[in-house]
């Protein structure tokens, strides 16, 4: 199931006749990146005033106070990790349907208490929240196993790979699609430290890839590569995980 999820993935972005049907997950992408900075705020002692989403795919969070040795890459690194967790609890834990429900209530209430509207009064980064977040809960309450996983590991990614998938615009530092990430790099070496900003951009890309990598082989590779007792058979299907499934069909 994750491979058909990034087969969609990679046509899907690079087809230009499916942008229209991509630009929610663009979007999506976006609002991950932002909350990114907002939640490295939060842990580092400072706060979050809120972010915003914009109809362009950009996005800005506006904090105060924490490390923003760590606030500035949280964006990037931190949709990095937030792809890599949620590809590895997709394909390892139980509850799928629990993780997507726990996932669209978390996203529906980090937007009512942060997301903000842009200077002409839209409310992109609160409709892409909730929006989400009530798709995923309409997933975890109305569709099957399998599509509950598909779903999760799409989203998953979506945000550990658009640094894969836009690694053009990482390089040339054109600006970038999703977040801004050229910003990011730039004030990283304005106010942290002096080096080029796409050394921090190639580093960030790095760290996302490995970040994603590990996810993949600590959730998929590693367990098929384990025998199978005779006797590991799931009494409930609700509880397979999509390993459980690969394996009963080797």
């Amino acid at each position: 199931m994750a491979a058909v999820a990034l087969l969609i993935i990679i046509v899907a972005w690079n087809t230009p006749a499916l942008d229209p049907a991509m630009y929610p997950a663009r979007l999506f992408v976006t609002y991950v990146h932002e909350a990114g900075h907002g939640i490295a705020a939060e842990l580092t002692g400072g706060d979050v005033l809120g972010f915003v989403v914009y109809p362009s795919g950009a996005g800005v969070a506006t904090t105060r106070g924490g490390a923003r040795a760590l606030i500035l890459p949280a964006g990037y690194v931190g949709a990095a990790l937030f792809g890599a967790a949620l590809f590895y609890l997709t394909n390892t834990w139980r509850r799928t349907r629990t993780l997507s429900a726990l996932l669209g209530a978390a996203l529906i209430a980090f937007s009512v208490f942060y997301a903000r509207p842009d200077e002409q009064g839209r409310i992109t980064a609160l409709l892409v929240g909730v929006g989400f977040g009530l798709v995923l809960l309409a997933v975890a309450w109305k569709l099957s196993l399998m599509v509950n996983v598909l779903v999760l590991n799409v989203l998953a990614m979506l945000t550990g790979l658009n640094a894969v998938l836009d690694v053009r615009s990482l390089i040339d530092n054109s600006g970038a699609m999703l977040g801004q990430v050229r910003n990011d790099a730039a004030a990283f070496s304005a106010e942290v430290l002096g080096l080029p900003a796409a050394v921090w951009a190639l580093l960030w890309l790095a760290l996302s890839v490995l970040a994603l990598g590990f996810a993949v082989y600590a959730s998929v590779i590693r367990p098929l590569r384990q025998p199978q007792p005779p006797d590991s058979v799931t009494a409930n299907p609700e509880d397979e995980t999509i390993l459980d499934i690969l394996k009963r069909g080797r």
